[in-house]
Formats: structure tokens, sequence, C-alpha cells
């Protein structure tokens, strides 16, 4: 009887043990929780600091991947824009994301003004131009100089928002689970769950997610802001055969559009295509390695550095 009171507790020992170890090493039972939202689709949820797998994550009261901020500052501001590509995911830590690295380098190319440049990051995972135009009708520019609207290639047919996946999609969680075995168990070991379909739309996708940047420029301006819009392509649109036929149209359309509404526009494909090894510039075929993301971090901040002078 003694001896398997004493495996119990060596059995339970180890459990806690190995919990412990999750949480702290790799941040499981501590996922990045999500908010449903009615106009915007859904928001990381305000207020979280964590990590994952040793990148620190801060989500501030306006639910973007920045320290906490005022709605209005003497300090000269940028507003980032984007889908997860900007956000940087558990994968970025904090001081490595691409809003990080634009402060860091807007400050130094500035620091001739005695200038410190902040650059807020509102941003999330799968969002599109109509996700961001609606975080910016609730939120506002917070008095920025410039907003830089960072997209990929996939997000000019983005779908209207929608938070179905909240809760639902393994991706998305409302809530933290009771323990890092299970969120391991739900994530590794069990099959995803039946998340309901996005609704359908129908129409020009195209057309509506073009709208939506105008609808961003404007609310730029009339904030006495400027703006500037960057697309990055994904990785099979690099090289031989390059972007298939709908992506060669839709990336006209885009051309097109920033010409007639005089939109400052960095096209990246050009840039990534000129790199030796371009999938170093990945993760995957989307995101951004820290190769990448600094590439892309250095030509954004060349745009910008005119429309900071002071």
């Amino acid at each position: 009887m003694k001896m398997i009171g004493i495996a119990i507790a060596i059995i339970i020992g180890l459990f806690i043990a190995v919990e412990v170890a999750l949480r702290l090493l790799f941040g499981f039972g501590n996922p990045p929780l999500y908010i449903p939202d009615k106009n915007i689709g859904y928001l990381l949820a305000p207020n979280q600091k964590l990590r994952r797998f040793g990148n620190r994550i801060e989500i501030n009261q306006y639910s973007m991947r920045s320290v906490a901020v005022t709605p209005t500052s003497d300090t000269p501001r940028v507003l980032l824009l984007g889908d997860s590509v900007a956000n940087g995911g558990w994968w970025t830590d904090q001081a490595q994301t691409i809003s990080a690295l634009m402060q860091q380098q807007l400050t130094e190319r500035l620091q001739g003004n005695s200038a410190q440049i902040e650059v807020l990051n509102a941003s999330a995972n799968s969002w599109g131009p109509r996700n961001e135009r609606a975080y910016l009708e609730k939120f506002g520019t917070f008095g920025a100089k410039a907003v830089v609207l960072l997209i990929n290639t996939d997000d000019l047919f983005a779908t209207q928002p929608s938070s179905i996946q909240v809760g639902g999609d393994r991706n998305y969680p409302d809530k933290k689970p009771p323990l890092a075995w299970v969120e391991i168990v739900r994530r590794y070991l069990l099959p995803a769950p039946t998340v309901p379909k996005l609704p359908e739309e129908k129409g020009d996708r195209i057309g509506f997610n073009l709208e939506a940047i105008h609808q961003i420029q404007q609310i730029v301006t009339e904030n006495q802001g400027q703006f500037l819009l960057a697309i990055t392509p994904l990785l099979r649109e690099i090289g031989e055969p390059g972007p298939r036929d709908y992506e060669i149209k839709a990336h006209q359309r885009l051309q097109e559009f920033t010409q007639q509404h005089q939109i400052p526009y960095l096209d990246f494909l050009n840039s990534f295509n000129t790199v030796e090894n371009p999938a170093s510039l990945y993760r995957d075929h989307i995101h951004l390695s820290p190769k990448g993301n600094e590439l892309v971090t250095r030509q954004i901040t060349e745009a910008l550095a005119p429309m900071m002078s002071f």
C-alpha cells in the first residue's frame, strides 16, 4: 500500500513538473486570445502579456501588438496596419516585429531631429483591408503622422469580416485551456474541430478590397496623416513561373488603383526576386523570416522618412 502511495506521488509530481515546464519553456496553456467584433470581425483580446516558445507577445488596451498607448501623443507616430505578416505571430518576439524594427530604424534615421518615433501595430492573423478599415473606423488613427497598410497578395481576395472562427477554430481561442497538457492534446493529438465556413461572398472581392483601401486613405487624410501602401508576395510568386494569371491581374488592378488615387506604393515582388535565395526571406509560403522582416522594414523606412520630417 505504501509503495502504491509513493508511485502515485511520483506520477503526480512528474505531471506537475511537466506542466510547469510546458508553461515556462513553451508558453502552452497561455495562448493569445481573440474577441469577436461586430464590424472588425475579430481582434486580439486587449491587455495580454505572454510568452510563446520563448517569444514575448504584448497586446495593449487597443488590441495592438504594442505597449500601452494614449489616444494621442506629442511623440510623432506611425500606425502600421496589417495581418499576420505585420503582427509577427507567436514565432516573432516583440522586439523583432516589423513595427519594432521600423521604430528603431526611423528613430536612428531621424536622430538629427532629436526625434523619438512611436510605431503602433494594429494587426491580426488573416485580417484583410475591410478588417483594417473597420479598425480605423472604431479607434481612429491615434494621431499618426503616417499610416502604413501592409498587405500580401492573398489579402486582395480577402472576404468580408466575420467572427465565426473565434472560439471555434483552435487558432483563434477565446479562452485559456485549463492545463498546458490540454492545449497540447487539443492542438496536436486530436483532429481539428469542424469550424463553420465563412459566409460566401459574391461579386468582385478585389474591387471590395480596393474600395476599403481607398476608404482607409480617406480616413488617414481626414486625420491629417499620410498614407503608404505596401504589398509582399507569396513565396511561390518569386522566380519562375511567377504569379498566377489571376494574381497578375489583381496586381495590375492594384497598380492602376494606386496611380488613380495617388497612393505611395511599395510592391516587394521585384525586391524579393533580386535576393539570391528568396526562400530565406520566409518562414513558410507567406510569413516572413527575420531576414524578410529586415528587408521589408528597410524599404518601408526609406519611404516613410520624408513623411516624418519635422
